[in-house]
C-alpha cells in the first residue's frame, strides 16, 4: 500500500499522514477520526516512527509532590504519569504523601553504563582464547574506534564469555544523557569490524542477547544496565498506623510472604509488588522506550521493622532512561520532562533517581493496602 501511493517514510508532511490514513481507512473499513487528531508536527515525529497515520493519546496525570533527597534530584517534585489503569496515580500519590511525612526519599545512582554484547563465531576453544587476548591487548585501539562513532559515548569495560565455538563480548559504554542503545550499537559494530580484521573471528550478530536488551535477564539484575539506582525511606510507626491504617509488622509480613517467598516460588527475576506499573507510566509520559519496563521490572523491594518504624527501599539495577534523543524530542514528552526539571543535558541521573522514588512510593502504597486488606476496596471506590 505504501509503495503504490509513493508515500515517504521519512520527512513526510501532514498531507502525507492524511493520505496514508485515508488509505488505511479504505483498506480496513475502520473510521480513524480520533487517531487523526494530534498536536505535534509530523515532520518532527518522522524521527520516531515510520508509516505515520496519526497518534494514540493516553491520559496524563500527576502524583505528588514528593520530597526527594538524591545526589542529583533534590527538592519537591510533581511526577507526570501516563496510564489507562484507574487507581494507579491515586495510589502513588498516597505513597508519596506518606513518604513526605517521614522526611522524603533518599535516592542514589550506583552504576551507569549501557551494554551491547555481540556474538562471534570462532574455530574453537583455542581460537576463543586468542581472540580474547587480542581484545585485551588492544583496548586502547578499540576505545579510539568508539570515539570516532560518537561525541558523547565512551567505552567503559569489556567482558568476554567463551562458549564452545562462540565468543560473547559484553561492551559497556558511558552514554551521557542519552539512553544510549543506538549509540552503543553503532559503536559496537565499528569495534567488531576491527576485531574481525585482527583475529579472524566472525561477528554473527551485534546483539548476542548477553547485553541483554529488553529481556528479564539475570546478568542485568546482578551487574546492572543503564542506571542502577536505589531509593529508601523511613516511615514513623505513628504515620504507618494513622495514614496507612495498618502496622509495620503487617507490612513486613506481607512483603516477606508476597514479594520474597511468592517471587521465589514463581522464580521471578526481582521481588516487588508492581514496580512495572510506575515505571511504564513515567516512561510513556517522558518519552522513554516503554519496552525497557521489562528490565525495570527486575526491582527488588525491601521492608524492615526498625523499632516499630517502617524502613522501605527499592533496588533497581536496570533503569534505562535518557533526557535527550528518542521520544524526549516530542513536544508533550518534553513538557513532561520539564515538569520534573529533567529536560536536556546533564539530567539523566536525576531522572533515574526520580524513577526510583516514584517506584518506592507505589510499592509502599500497594503493599500497605494489601496488608490492610484494602486493595480491592480502593479499586471499587474509584469505580474501577
Amino acid at each position: 500500500m505504501e509503495e503504490k501511493k509513493g508515500l515517504k517514510n521519512r520527512g513526510y508532511s501532514h498531507s502525507d499522514v492524511d493520505e496514508r490514513r485515508k488509505a488505511v481507512e479504505k483498506f480496513t473499513g475502520a473510521r480513524l477520526e480520533n487517531i487523526s487528531k494530534y498536536c505535534f508536527d509530523s515532520e518532527r515525529a518522522s524521527k520516531n516512527i515510520e508509516n505515520m497515520i496519526g497518534a494514540t493519546q493516553i491520559p496524563l496525570g500527576f502524583a505528588g509532590p514528593v520530597i526527594i533527597n538524591g545526589d542529583n534530584a533534590k527538592g519537591e517534585f510533581i511526577i507526570p504519569l501516563a496510564t489507562t489503569e484507574g487507581a494507579l496515580v491515586a495510589s502513588i500519590s498516597r505513597g508519596m504523601s506518606v513518604i513526605n511525612d517521614g522526611g522524603g526519599v533518599r535516592a542514589k545512582v550506583f552504576l551507569d553504563g549501557m551494554t551491547r554484547a555481540p556474538v562471534f563465531r570462532t574455530d574453537g576453544i583455542d581460537h576463543c582464547v586468542k581472540v580474547m587476548e587480542w581484545i585485551e591487548g588492544n583496548r586502547e585501539l578499540l576505545s579510539s574506534i568508539v570515539d570516532t562513532t560518537t561525541n558523547h559515548g565512551k567505552l567503559a569495560s569489556i567482558e568476554s564469555f567463551p562458549a564452545g565455538r562462540n565468543l560473547f563480548v559484553r561492551f559497556t559504554y558511558g552514554t551521557g544523557d542519552a539512553m544510549g542503545m543506538n549509540m552503543a550499537t553503532i559503536a559496537t559494530e565499528a569495534v567488531c569490524k576491527k576485531i574481525e580484521e585482527g583475529t579472524g573471528a566472525i561477528m554473527v550478530s551485534v546483539s548476542g542477547n548477553m547485553c541483554s536488551d529488553k529481556k528479564a535477564a539475570a546478568i542485568n539484575m546482578i551487574r546492572g544496565r543503564g542506571k542502577s539506582v536505589m531509593a529508601e525511606a523511613l516511615i514513623p510507626k505513628e504515620v504507618v498506623e494513622s495514614r496507612l491504617h495498618t502496622s509495620t509488622e503487617s507490612i513486613v509480613e506481607t512483603h516477606i510472604r508476597k514479594n520474597l517467598l511468592g517471587s521465589s516460588l514463581s522464580v521471578t527475576l526481582g521481588a516487588n509488588a508492581h514496580a512495572a506499573n510506575m515505571i511504564v507510566a513515567l516512561y510513556i509520559a517522558t518519552g522513554q522506550d516503554p519496552a525497557q519496563v521489562v528490565s525495570g521490572s527486575m526491582t527488588t523491594t525491601m521492608c524492615e521493622d526498625i523499632g516499630g518504624d517502617l524502613y522501605i527501599a527499592v533496588r533497581m539495577p536496570t533503569v534505562e532512561v535518557g533526557t535527550v534523543g528518542g521520544g524526549t524530542r516530542l513536544p508533550s514528552q518534553s513538557e513532561a520532562l520539564d515538569m520534573i526539571g529533567c529536560l536536556g543535558e546533564k539530567k539523566a541521573l536525576k531522572l533515574a533517581e526520580i524513577v526510583a522514588a516514584t517506584v518506592l512510593a507505589g510499592e509502599l502504597s500497594t503493599i500497605s493496602a494489601q496488608a490492610a486488606g484494602h486493595l480491592g476496596k480502593a479499586h471499587k471506590e474509584l469505580g474501577r
